[in-house]
């Protein structure tokens, strides 16, 4: 096997290298919101990302365990917010409850968006999309959005990492 030059590297064969590769990653965190009917929901999501350019498209996964997936299954949009490392404890009340126990909402400032969708008034950016399709796959579902509205700043700040958030412990199981 040629030597890569990195001594700290070990090859393996049974999954876990993916498992090691995905621990030093540091992705962005995000809130996703939804609405339908007279239901609000919201949760921290880490599995999301652009996935075409033209037309844009952005996949975000929701754990089929949580209550915010409860809601999605239904709705025709969602609201992705980033969230600044100021705003912590608005990444910790929406990836640590649920709100199959409590109203979100009632502990934030929020305001109605485009479809009534909840749009947090402490995201340093967001957007709403309308559904497209959704894909299971796995423990998660994919939701496949056609971004139609939001807003961004000129400069973001430093955002919510995966690093900031590991410690949380989740409303619902993954």
């Amino acid at each position: 096997m040629p030597h890569n030059g990195n001594s700290d590297t070990t090859q393996h064969d049974d999954g876990q290298a993916f498992e090691d590769v995905v621990a030093l990653l540091n992705y962005p965190m995000f809130v996703v919101t939804t609405r339908w009917e007279e239901q609000r929901s919201g949760c921290l999501v880490g599995f999301a990302s652009q996935v075409s350019i033209s037309p844009p498209r952005f996949l975000v996964g929701l754990s089929n365990k949580n209550h915010t997936y409860g809601v999605a299954v239904n709705a025709e949009h969602l609201a992705v917010h980033l969230l600044t490392r100021e705003h912590l404890a608005l990444a910790t009340l929406f990836g640590e409850q649920t709100g199959d126990e409590i109203d979100k909402f009632a502990q934030c400032e929020w305001r109605p968006g485009p479809h009534g969708l909840p749009i947090l008034d402490n995201s340093a950016a967001w957007f709403s999309g309308r559904i497209l399709e959704r894909l299971e796959l796995g423990d998660h579902v994919a939701f496949l959005l056609a971004p139609e509205t939001g807003s961004a700043p000129d400069d973001l700040g430093e955002l919510i990492t995966f690093s900031d958030v590991r410690d949380l412990e989740p409303g619902h199981e993954a």
